[in-house]
């Protein structure tokens, strides 16, 4: 694709009169060398691309009931929301075609380690954290403060922070997907044996969610634009095919039909449980921590509260930035310097859509990398975020419908974001002890250990240990030093 200088006008169709040419001069489509078509595909491109999203997230919600629970529709709804929110911020204030819906690395780091891992937090407290980091990224975006953050994390952590994550979301639908079970205290590959007594609903789970992923990875191979949102169409088509021939001997399989025959409801349903369950509780309860406290004193909470922001705002800001390049450079939206064009306006977008979310009941808001394909097709203003924005609107009424899509075929894409997120590992000089040690760590802490804080902070204290024992001392600056004793703090005085 050839790019565009940002700066320069390129030769353009007329512009439009009276309303439609005050939204042309607005968003600046025909001065950009795009038009209103252009835009609109564009948009329905981004859509297309990342609706999987409205799936996932609710999805992952779900847990295995170690955590409290939330409807699929509330979380559904909040979900739709917050990228309808983030979606058409993104058009206004930065005015890029760039589109934001609840990040998944957020989701599995807040149903994985606050609300899986039997700390006694709530869904409401989780949206304090998800509060605090975004009233946290609005300082620091306003401030400036943002590049002295980015400066101070160890570039060995940094680079492969999405690495660590994607591996985090993979195990995760795995594990729904019961591909990766646990079995006597020992975690293992899902067991095809037909002789021994296998469950045949569970089976088809785990092989559907494989099959699954590997139509995604050759759609994506074949440049068929909604690749994710396909594969988990087909996946959920082939599970319910499957599902339907056991029905023939399996009690199990009649079992899945008469469940979907007795909950499939009104879409106005979920409106009733998210706002029930989601909007506004990160006020009405999100401050009440009493649960956690049973067995935790206040200066637990304080570290985890602290620890926990700051992982969800780094989790938000690397992701962000990352797709924010790269989607940027598809479309020749770089300035002269390298960087996304008005990147001040785009993460402020973001950190004020994070804000708005935890409201609703949105996990964090990020943009999304998928937006790129959006600009591929052509997308250079925020009109295409507003065409993105509008089919969200649509979606909220199609709960019923997504709440028919089985875990195995959401597990699929969240394998296949694992794989996505793997493209880093390989910035990292792995040669170099000083900075394999802490990539090493920082992707198995998080993935095996089950928690992205731990990932983070593991890899920032080996990453200071190692520069330490090796006389490179002044390489930590005194931000490094403060995160790395706040991490330090977390793993001695919290569980």
């Amino acid at each position: 694709m050839e790019e565009n200088n940002s700066n320069q006008a390129p030769e353009a169709a007329a512009p439009k009169k009276g309303f439609w040419g005050k939204i042309d001069n607005f968003f600046s489509i025909s001065a950009s060398g795009s038009s209103f078509k252009t835009e609109i595909i564009a948009g329905l491109t981004t859509f297309m691309a990342m609706v999987y999203a409205l799936l996932v997230v609710p999805d992952m919600y779900r847990g295995d009931g170690s955590f409290p629970y939330v409807s699929f529709g509330a979380v559904y709804i909040a979900t739709a929301l917050g990228a309808i929110i983030g979606t058409i911020i993104m058009a206004f204030l930065a005015k890029m075609p760039l589109a934001q819906a609840s990040g998944l690395g957020a989701t599995a780091y807040i149903t994985g380690t606050l609300l899986g891992g039997g700390l006694g937090l709530s869904y409401a407290n989780a949206m304090i954290f998800v509060l605090l980091d975004g009233a946290i990224f609005v300082f620091l975006t306003a401030t400036g403060l943002r590049k002295k953050i980015l400066a101070a994390i160890p570039k060995e952590v940094k680079t492969v922070l999405p690495v660590g994550i994607g591996m985090f979301i993979a195990f995760i639908g795995f594990n729904k997907a019961g591909v990766v079970v646990l079995h006597e205290g020992r975690i293992g590959f899902a067991s095809f044996n037909v002789l021994n007594h296998l469950s045949y609903v569970a089976a088809i789970g785990a092989l559907v969610a494989l099959l699954g992923v590997i139509a995604i990875a050759v759609l994506a191979k074949k440049d068929i634009k909604g690749s994710i949102l396909w594969g988990m169409l087909g996946a959920a088509g082939l599970y319910y095919a499957l599902i339907g021939l056991g029905c023939i001997w399996d009690e199990g399989c009649r079992a899945v039909f008469t469940g979907i025959a007795s909950g499939f409801e009104s879409p106005f349903v979920a409106f009733g449980e998210w706002g029930r369950e989601s909007v506004g509780q990160v006020f009405a309860k999100g401050f009440n921590f009493s649960d956690y406290l049973l067995t935790h004193n206040g200066g637990e909470l304080a570290i985890l509260i602290i620890t926990s922001a700051l992982a969800l705002c780094m989790v938000d800001m690397f992701d962000t930035l990352g797709t924010l390049y790269g989607a940027c450079s598809k479309g020749g939206l770089l300035d002269e310097n390298g960087d996304p064009i008005r990147l001040g306006n785009c993460l402020m977008s973001n950190a004020v859509a994070t804000v708005g979310g935890a409201v609703l009941g949105a996990t964090t808001v990020a943009t999304y990398v998928e937006s790129s394909s959006g600009v591929a097709a052509g997308g250079k203003t925020g009109f295409a975020s507003i065409v993105t924005g509008l089919c969200f609107i649509v979606a909220m009424f199609l709960s019923p419908i997504a709440k028919l899509i089985p875990s195995a075929a959401t597990s699929a894409a969240l394998i296949w974001v694992g794989v996505l997120m793997m493209t880093s590992v390989k910035d990292v000089d792995w040669a170099d002890p000083a900075a394999a040690l802490p990539a090493f760590l920082t992707i198995t802490v998080m993935a095996f250990g089950y928690s992205i804080t731990s990932g983070i902070g593991i890899g920032i204290i080996s990453c200071v240990l190692v520069k330490v024992c090796t006389g490179k001392v002044k390489e930590v600056s005194v931000v490094t030093w403060v995160v790395a004793a706040l991490f330090l703090a977390m793993f001695i005085l919290t569980n």
